[in-house]
């Protein structure tokens, strides 16, 4: 596939061979996301975790410290009490069983996150199989299984980010936008850093992180020394 004029140029500011230290790699990936819009930074690890272990898969959220500059839109399975709380909080949608017919029947899915509580469950696993795929399945890992509907929706709405190791044992979240002021991606970038540092599972031996590298949507990617962190 042909890259086009402005990745070519973007990737002439990169040099391959480099580990960046992590302020370089924040100065030098907004450099590189020369899109019309306002670019997403991306981080992308590589750990050397043996997935089809249970132990060793990694599984979270996170609320980072500046958000992520994405809006998501914000579907909540629940009834009662918990269902009001989260109409005044704002959530997109709310509903029970009307909501996950819809999602069956029509084939809707305008939203980017499901939160439920316990007890909607049951009826939510029957759609587990359109709802596993697209990542949408809540979790209570997450935070997305929750009593707490009110703080789940104050989480998504500062900028909570899921991670999970895919097979290989790599992890890829949005840290930021490209207009996010240098301090701001690097806090982002440290406090999701020092939560995977703090994850290691005690058996792995030897090296856990691999790589460490940044991107901007459009961007080529820049690795990351691992001594700007401590690890």
């Amino acid at each position: 596939m042909k890259k086009g004029k402005k990745y070519v140029e973007a990737i002439k500011m990169v040099d391959r061979t480099k580990l960046y230290s992590k302020e370089e790699a924040v100065e030098l990936v907004k450099k590189t996301a020369t899109a019309k819009f306002d670019e997403s930074i991306e981080l992308a690890l590589n750990l050397n975790l043996d997935t089809k272990k249970a132990e060793q898969q990694l599984r979270g959220a996170v609320v980072l410290p500046h958000g992520t500059g994405i809006t998501k839109k914000i579907l909540v399975i629940t009834k009662g009490e918990q269902a009001q709380v989260a109409r005044d909080l704002g959530a997109d949608y709310v509903g029970d069983t009307d909501m996950l017919d819809k999602i069956e029947k029509e084939n809707w899915f305008d939203f980017d996150i499901i939160i439920a509580t316990p007890d909607m469950m049951p009826a939510i696993g029957k759609i587990g199989k359109v709802l596993g795929p697209k990542g949408l399945m809540p979790n209570p890992k997450t935070g997305t299984v929750t009593t707490d509907v009110k703080r789940a929706i104050e989480d998504i709405k500062k900028g909570r980010v899921e991670y999970r190791t895919d097979s290989y044992g790599n992890i890829h979240v949005i840290i930021g936008k490209a207009s996010f002021e240098d301090s701001k991606l690097l806090e982002n970038l440290d406090a999701f850093m020092n939560l995977i540092i703090k994850s290691k599972p005690s058996v792995v031996k030897g090296k856990y992180i691999k790589n460490i590298a940044i991107s901007s949507t459009m961007g080529p990617g820049i690795k990351i020394d691992q001594n700007s962190f401590d690890i």
